[in-house]
């Protein structure tokens, strides 16, 4: 070892300076430059939502609009064709409809309706669900395939098929029920009372909702820790501790969002119902899309037909704000 090295005291590096204003340009030590954010800021995100909240503006905004102002009006045939002006008659419309008897049996035999629909979604589509997750990947394949397909077909096929199977002279269902020892459905003509000509139109949505709540139910079931449930086996539990334990908290999120989309969704039936009675729903077959329905163009009283819209909305907004209750409670939990 030379005395130069024994002399030679090393230099630490030096550090960049922390002094505001010390980077590159001012005179500073050379701090390294701060990369900025984008422009735009808070009013980026809107800009790009513009478009799309646009659309929706015109598509669902205007037409809203028109309803509301049509409920407060006195609207009828003359009005449409011009030889009268619309006569605004405040709350009228409401009255007469909320007063109406007929109204709220069309409202009950919604709401039970949409109600057995929903449950019957959910049950079956939860069995099917669990069902693929322990077949073959073959048999999973075929009924993904056959899932996919029915909810492809157009809702006026399907009803048109539901149409023979339960028609009273060549309906299949009736042949293979009178095949059976001492049942003799011959004849019988399935909407000759209200409850079983909807129970028909029940099976018939249940038939087409059925395929998304599997699909996406099966999505979810990929997402439930295997480990959780092997745990909870080891602690004794059985089949229906797992699903209730295990499987269900983690799907609830699911579960909340496909069940108030098919409480909105029912509650809006209406060509399955209009196709199925040929275009003129009897009273007892009357649910409140048909019934406004028929108000506003069978009847010519647009008001009254978009006061009964109207109230339709207010009660399905209710059930969107219980779905986002749920959610902000789900939300608090995790």
């Amino acid at each position: 070892m030379s005395a130069a090295d024994t002399t030679t005291a090393k230099v630490p590096p030096t550090r960049p300076s922390t002094v505001p204003g010390a980077g590159e340009g001012t005179g500073g030590a050379g701090r390294p430059a701060v990369p900025r954010r984008p422009g735009g800021g808070a009013a980026l995100p809107w800009t790009l939502l513009a478009p799309c909240l646009l659309v929706l503006l015109l598509v669902l905004g205007y037409p809203l609009a028109r309803l509301v102002a049509l409920s407060f009006q006195k609207f009828g045939q003359p009005q449409l064709w011009g030889f009268q002006e619309p006569e605004s008659v405040g709350f009228a419309n409401f009255t007469k409809i909320l007063g109406d008897g007929e109204f709220w049996a069309v409202v009950v035999r919604t709401v039970v309706f949409a109600g057995g629909a929903v449950i019957l979604t959910m049950v079956l589509g939860m069995l099917v669900a669990l069902l693929l997750q322990r077949v073959s990947g073959w048999v999973k394949t075929l009924v993904n395939i056959a899932l996919v397909a029915s909810w492809g077909m157009p809702i006026i096929v399907a009803t048109a098929i539901f149409k023979w199977l339960f028609d009273t002279d060549y309906g299949v269902l009736n042949w293979l029920l009178s095949r059976l020892p001492g049942v003799d459905m011959i004849g019988h003509n399935w909407f000759a009372s209200g409850p079983q000509g909807l129970a028909v139109i029940m099976l018939l949505v249940v038939w087409g909702a059925v395929p998304f709540v599997v699909i996406t139910l099966s999505a979810g079931l990929t997402q439930v820790p295997k480990e959780l449930e092997e745990a909870a086996r080891l602690d004794g539990a059985g089949s229906w501790g797992v699903f209730r334990y295990v499987t269900l908290p983690v799907l609830k999120p699911i579960i909340v969002m496909l069940t108030t989309l098919s409480v909105i969704w029912d509650m809006g039936v209406f060509p399955q119902v209009f196709v199925m009675r040929n275009g003129h729903p009897e009273a007892e077959f009357q649910l409140l899309t048909t019934y406004s329905y028929d108000k506003a163009f069978v009847v010519n009283d647009y008001g009254g037909g978009s006061a009964i819209a109207l109230v339709t909305v207010v009660l399905l907004l209710g059930v969107v704000a219980v779905y986002m209750r749920q959610m902000l409670k789900i939300g608090e939990v995790e």
